[in-house]
């Protein structure tokens, strides 16, 4: 008896149906996952930002000379505002020894959660710079105390007239790897009768130890501008400048008032001779410029009062 047809045993599938098409949908599936990781990679180079196939540019860890808590590029973003107005900021603590003179010696610790901080960056071949004045913007004085292996700094420091000062400690601390770019500050005392001195009135051009000391330039809120210092001596000669701390000058910028601080780092390299910084004020107010720089292997500082309005 001939076979019906549903008893006629299933032919074999042939080559390259659904069991070839299930493995041929996988291969599909990863060829365009590595596409889009790749594409993802290559988004995260381009645009800077990290992303999840760009792990190691999220990673923590820069080594010292690669930190950079100052502006130092050809034209920054605005300040944010101005510094050392506490002595606690960032999980930060400076804790000053002694804050009544006439001790002849600062000494102080940065701690974070009651530990002193012994770790920190180099940044302009010192790994703390502290600042010292007084509140009527006199007696500048730029400093680099030395550490302890307990973490205490000291540093001598004379304060010779009676006052309120502050002592502003600029430095990039690591923690747990990461750097923490911050600027704490203190007062210190002078006992006595004190007398203040009259800020000096705004001009462009100072003199010291025979140097005649400019700058071209100004200061504005909201924006970064390009200041310009030249520095000339016996003759109206331009002065040879030498590299100080890294750099061919340092210029520390104060507001009357409350101190606000704010240290700006010039260009690497001279422009026409002169050094040129970017600078955007904190806010309108007087100020008092500070510039450091070395000629024959000796560090002079001018100063200039500025009105921002």
């Amino acid at each position: 008896m001939p076979e019906t047809l549903h008893e006629a045993p299933a032919p074999a599938p042939p080559r390259g149906t659904a069991g070839d098409h299930v493995g041929f949908r996988l291969v599909v599936f990863a060829t365009l996952l590595v596409v889009t990781l790749l594409a993802g990679y290559g988004l995260g180079w381009i645009t800077g930002r990290p992303t999840a196939a760009d792990p190691a540019r999220s990673a923590p860890g820069m080594t010292a000379h690669e930190i950079p808590p100052h502006a130092h590029t050809a034209a920054p973003a605005a300040a944010a505002g101005a510094g050392g107005l506490a002595i606690s900021a960032d999980g930060l603590t400076l804790v000053p020894e002694s804050t009544t003179f006439p001790a002849q010696r600062f000494a102080f610790r940065i701690t974070a959660g009651g530990i002193p901080v012994t770790t920190y960056a180099v940044v302009h071949d010192k790994p703390l710079h502290l600042v010292v004045i007084r509140r009527d913007l006199s007696g500048f004085q730029h400093l680099h105390p030395t550490m302890a292996p307990d973490g205490t700094w000291s540093t001598d420091l004379t304060l010779p007239a009676a006052g309120s000062y502050r002592a502003i400690a600029d430095f990039t601390a690591i923690l747990g790897g990461r750097p923490v770019a911050t600027t704490l500050g203190a007062d210190l005392t002078v006992t006595g009768s004190y007398v203040p001195v009259v800020l000096p009135t705004p001009a462009r051009r100072a003199t010291t130890d025979g140097f005649s000391v400019s700058y071209d330039g100004t200061p504005r809120t909201g924006s970064t501008q390009p200041i310009v210092v030249n520095v000339t001596g016996a003759g109206g000669r331009p002065a040879v400048l030498q590299p100080y701390l890294g750099a061919f000058g340092h210029l520390v910028v104060l507001r009357q008032g409350d101190l606000g601080y704010v240290h700006v780092h010039p260009e690497p390299q001279l422009a026409d001779g002169g050094v040129r910084f970017w600078l955007a004020a904190p806010s309108a107010g007087s100020y008092r410029m500070f510039f450091d720089f070395r000629v024959g292997g000796r560090v002079h500082t001018a100063a200039w009062t500025v009105t921002v309005n």
